[in-house]
């Protein structure tokens, strides 16, 4: 008996999602029992009515119409970003989109505390800067004019007309034109920035979105910007305790449901439920946060999640897509095979349309831009530059040349003034730089990981359990660190790096560092050649984690996930892609083919004119044998592509399959993060 009971207990049906959802089905049976009793009392006086004739199946459908089900209208799509955070309902047609950041009180801004500015720049020893040629050393130089020079090269292959003296034009206007000066009553495009009360006692404790941005540096009190999310992790060098992160992401996307959907009695959440996007390559941490923030602290009565990618197959109505996704701080990589993200073919790349936007300063600060004290941790100038990049970058060489542009720099409490400059070819190298990425600034980017958010671990081993990718796994073991042989507590460090500096993998140009993974398409023995272990297998399941090393020094295709926190992910773009497809092919020419021929670029890195042109010539450079088959996707009806994720989560509303997602606010408070195991449409 008690053997049979053990047996009873380990059956499927015993788990309480399913048996939610029986009681579900009992109940909905119930109900429609009543109301076929009442239709057939009521049918006895009223001969218009015939009820006799209608079946259980008929009955049943009406007993679910009144079912107490979440109707678009009552359901919220929240999408936070490392810069911006889209939110709206699902009846909305489009997200209202909020800046991802809070502003609290404190004895300094954000320039004041950190005496560096960005781009950083070197002094002489009086603390002045440098002359703009060696403002940024040696080595930046040196990779810059090469980037100029091979650019020279293309064009003339392209019989595309190249002065012999455009560098010069540039320098010298910059160099001597000076700015005018509009007083501010003569500036109809002045900018409003936030008040403050004469009292600073008075003040708000923060500003949340676009207040927050418009806060004058030099205001009383002195307010500090705090970015809750960076490349796409928490962010814990900002913040001195777990709790301060958790609680300034949950506070701007409570604001951003009081202000931006008008929903500013929280009473009223509880008839809501909640669609979340999460990252691809997310952390279980991160995902069980998102999970208790929702139902415990918002009080939704039900939140589903689902993963970027698959949110950008569901927007753009693509079922088998390879979703390049570049976003502020992050690039994500994914395949899809039946609007389903394939685990082995995840790539997380840190850097994304910021560092665009850092590199084009710095170019145009070495070529001597009029606006020479630009500083990005400057609230204004911080707008400035991302201004900049969206009117002048492109990667159409036809619109290289030198050319004369102008802008207006408004800063509070100064009169309104109007710089010229020209440019030349910095406005295609800078967002080039995605295909070069050792160009990019990355010596701050893994400070403070793991200060404060500890890595998710197994109850039963104490393993690190966060999903793993044997894309991502091949791209890092090309960045090449150094596995360590005695007992030291990291497992993984950079060739020749001091102990106190953080890991900076992207050295030089990474392009002559990486091989191209992707010619192993071609290689019959793939379990034998690989650098990144054995193919997955038929399934394509999330591996669980390892610490196991092969005998010739390389490791398995199951890495450990802590590698990620030692390892900075770069690599560049081009390359990126075809690792991923050459995961999700498995050698199989013809699925090598329908990914190649899918490909689709969303995100707000994308935005720069003639980028998708410029990767597909880099793919087709790269892989000639399948130029025939390489196409980059658009967007669907000429949809903004930073919206087409939010768009998912938009039509997953729509959908009947959204009931089997949600995670109710009583199954949590029973089972806890486990129940959301049963409730995602990937592997948790």
């Amino acid at each position: 008996m008690p053997h049979k009971r053990r047996e009873y207990l380990k059956r499927d049906d015993q788990i309480l999602h399913y048996r939610l959802l029986q009681e579900e089905h009992r109940n909905r049976l119930a109900i429609n029992a009543k109301i076929r009793d009442r239709a057939r009392a009521h049918a006895k006086n009223d001969d218009d009515m015939d009820v006799d004739g209608e079946d259980d199946e008929g009955m049943a459908h009406v007993g679910e119409a009144e079912d107490d089900k979440l109707t678009p209208d009552k359901i919220i799509v929240i999408h936070p970003g490392s810069q911006n955070l889209r939110i709206g309902l699902g009846s909305d047609p489009l997200p209202k989109t909020v800046p991802m950041v809070i502003a609290r009180r404190a004895a300094a801004n954000e320039s004041e505390d950190d005496p560096e500015p960005k781009p950083k720049r070197q002094k002489l020893d009086d603390g002045s800067f440098e002359e703009p040629e060696k403002m940024f050393g040696q080595e930046f130089s040196r990779e810059y004019k090469s980037m100029c020079d091979a650019l020279k090269i293309h064009m003339r292959a392209n019989k595309r007309r190249v002065l012999p003296n455009s560098k010069e034009l540039v320098v010298n206007y910059n160099k001597r034109t000076p700015p005018d000066t509009i007083h501010e009553h003569n500036d109809p495009m002045r900018i409003e920035w936030t008040e403050l009360p004469k009292n600073p006692k008075q003040a708000p404790k923060y500003f949340v979105g676009n207040d927050a941005l418009r806060i004058p540096d030099n205001s009383n009190p002195r307010y500090k910007l705090f970015w809750p999310i960076r490349h796409g992790w928490f962010n814990e060098r900002d913040y001195q305790s777990r709790r301060q992160v958790y609680d300034d992401f949950a506070l701007i996307i409570e604001e951003a449901i009081k202000q931006q959907l008008n929903l500013r009695n929280r009473r009223d959440w509880a008839q809501y439920g909640c669609v979340f996007l999460v990252p691809d390559f997310y952390e279980r941490r991160y995902v069980t946060q998102i999970v208790d923030m929702c139902l415990q602290d918002f009080g939704f009565a039900k939140v589903a999640i689902m993963q970027e990618s698959q949110g950008a197959a569901y927007g753009a109505g693509y079922s088998q897509a390879c979703i390049v996704d570049i976003g502020a701080q992050k690039t994500s990589i994914c395949c899809m095979e039946d609007a389903a993200c394939m685990e082995n073919t995840r790539i997380n790349l840190k850097y994304g349309g910021s560092d665009v936007t850092e590199m084009f300063m710095k170019m145009m600060l070495y070529d001597h831009f009029p606006y020479e004290e630009i500083n990005l941790n400057r609230r204004y100038d911080f707008l400035l530059a991302e201004e900049l990049k969206s009117k002048f970058c492109t990667m159409n060489e036809a619109q290289i040349s030198v050319q004369t542009f102008d802008f207006h720099l408004r800063a509070p409490g100064q009169d309104t003034r109007k710089y010229y400059f020209k440019t030349y070819d910095e406005i295609l190298l800078a967002p080039q730089c995605f295909f070069q990425p050792g160009m990019f600034e990355t010596s701050t980017k893994l400070q403070g990981r793991r200060k404060l958010i500890r890595p998710s671990e197994n109850i039963y081993d104490w393993h690190n359990d966060d999903p793993t990718s044997t894309a991502q796994a091949e791209i890092i073991q090309a960045i090449a660190p150094t596995p360590i042989e005695d007992g030291q507590q990291s497992q993984y460090q950079q060739p020749s790096k001091p102990e106190n500096q953080a890991p900076n993998p992207a050295i030089s140009t990474p392009a002559r560092q990486i091989a191209n993974p992707f010619n192993r398409l071609q290689v019959q023995d793939q379990a034998a050649l690989s650098n990144a272990g054995s193919p997955a297998p038929e399934g394509d399941g999330t591996p669980a984690p390892t610490n196991e090393r092969v005998t010739n020094g390389t490791y398995s295709a199951a890495l450990d996930p802590s590698r990620r926190d030692d390892v900075l992910s770069i690599a560049p773009l081009h390359t990126a892609i075809l690792t991923s497809i050459a995961h999700a092919a498995r050698g199989d020419e013809r699925r090598t083919r329908d990914f190649l021929g899918g490909i689709m670029v969303v995100g707000g890195g994308s935005q720069i004119p003639g980028f998708t042109t410029f990767l597909e010539e880099k793919l087709k450079e790269t892989r000639p044998g399948y130029a025939k088959d390489i196409m980059i996707g658009t967007t669907p009806r000429d949809m903004d592509p930073q919206m087409i994720v939010w768009k998912g989560g938009w039509v997953l509303t729509k959908l009947g399959v959204i009931n089997e997602c949600w995670v109710s606010k009583m199954e949590y408070d029973r089972l806890g993060s486990r129940c959301i195991i049963y409730k995602t449409m990937f592997t948790y």
